[in-house]
């Protein structure tokens, strides 16, 4: 009964937590906002921007922001617009923005580019600057695109925590373990989002419009490079989806599923093919079970 308890426990606090942040930044908007007109932000509202682009990519707030939450342009707008004292301007910014990731999918260990980032940071410079949502819409291209820089940095510095974790694994340390797969990573975060995001909004529009036109005249294969590994990585991610697909009986509804969207040629949304999907795995469920599958991939 003792986890049931605590897992109460923290959706409560989640819910205060996550209310009292809100709260605070509706009263503090006026005068957060009192420095809109500037070309430039606030250090407290540059701040600010930059912890909740953290926060969007952290697993603190008790996961009431994270990949379906703070991560959305649209949602990071909304709350720059508060921070900034126009809640509906920036909620227009940040749908402008969310219009270029609508169709965004992390596959392979891999982004072609950051919403966070563009939704975060873009939408906090466009306000800075006077900008409107369709000029803030290629501001968050650009800014998406250096994101993929914070990313991959983190993905291949967090391996090397893993390894750290392995070794307090074999020496029996639990706590030890635990530690490891929280504390480096977040500290590591923190300081590759925290202060970038920051920097830049403070910083100004015009200094990353700079910084970005530095890259492509005199290190182009830095942005290239991520623009191509962003392009081949995805494939890494299919493949693996792919093999996990045709083991055991689920292979057909994938058939199903290609001549379904093929037949119809453009028929069947999406989202009329997600539903179908839904329905399938419901009558699997009724029919085979949930069983676990042995090694050939037969039901046990």
């Amino acid at each position: 009964m003792q986890p049931v308890t605590g897992s109460q426990r923290a959706r409560w606090v989640a819910a205060l937590v996550t209310f009292g942040i809100m709260a605070s930044l509706f009263v503090a908007a006026p005068v957060l906002g009192a420095n809109g007109d500037s070309p430039k932000a606030g250090i407290v509202q540059a701040a600010l921007v930059g912890l909740g682009y953290y926060f969007s990519n952290s697993p603190w707030i008790f996961g009431n922001g994270g990949f379906f939450g703070l991560y959305r342009p649209l949602v990071a707008g909304f709350i720059v617009g508060i921070i900034f004292g126009d809640p509906v301007k920036g909620a227009e910014i940040g749908a402008s923005i969310n219009l270029l990731y609508i169709g965004f999918i992390s596959a392979g260990g891999s982004i072609p580019a950051d919403p966070s980032v563009a939704g975060w940071v873009g939408t906090a410079l466009a306000m800075a600057g006077g900008l409107d949502a369709q000029a803030a819409v290629g501001l968050g291209v650009a800014v998406g695109l250096l994101g993929t820089i914070i990313f991959f940095t983190r993905m291949s510095v967090d391996a090397v925590f893993a390894h750290w974790a392995d070794e307090r694994a074999e020496r029996g340390d639990i706590s030890g373990v635990s530690r490891m797969n929280w504390v480096p990573s977040q500290v590591f975060l923190f300081i590759i989002s925290f202060f970038p995001a920051t920097i830049a909004v403070y910083a100004g529009a015009g200094v990353v419009s700079d910084w970005i036109a530095w890259l492509n005249g005199n290190a182009p294969w830095v942005l290239k490079g991520f623009e191509i590994a962003g392009g081949l990585l995805p494939a890494l991610g299919i493949a693996m989806n792919m093999r996990f697909i045709f083991r055991g009986t689920v292979a057909a509804y994938f058939f199903i599923g290609y001549l379904v969207s093929v037949a119809s040629a453009g028929g069947v949304g999406i989202v009329m093919i997600a539903i179908i999907g839904i329905a399938l795995a419901m009558l699997h469920v009724a029919f085979v079970g949930t069983r676990p599958m042995d090694q050939k991939g037969a039901a046990a």
